[in-house]
């Protein structure tokens, strides 16, 4: 999903088992690489589990939400900043942000 042509929605980007009904981590990257080279960086807001930050070059941040529950208002103020700073940084810089089904959080 993309809300604008800077932000991309998406589900989390997965391995193993959990790849054949969600995003394929090794494809997520493939196609930033692809699409974005160099100019994306990744936001999980899921609280419950991580992935290694090398598939995104290292370019991933982690905001720590809870499955059905509204963020901390300091965690929202520190999500928003950083993807302020990142977006000004470049006019061709996006944001990837994932939750764990791609539409709760």
């Amino acid at each position: 999903v993309f809300p604008t042509d800077r932000i991309i929605a998406m589900s989390f980007p997965s391995s193993g088992k959990q790849s054949f009904y969600r995003n394929p981590i090794k494809e997520v990257a493939r196609f930033l690489d692809t699409k974005h080279p160099g100019h994306y960086k990744v936001y999980n807001l899921c609280s419950e589990k991580g992935y290694d930050p090398k598939y995104f070059h290292y370019r991933v941040e982690r905001i720590f939400i809870d499955d059905h529950n509204v963020p901390a208002l300091q965690d929202m103020l520190k999500f928003t900043a950083s993807v302020r700073e990142w977006m000004s940084q470049d006019e061709k810089n996006v944001v990837a942000i994932h939750c764990k089904g791609g539409k709760g959080r």
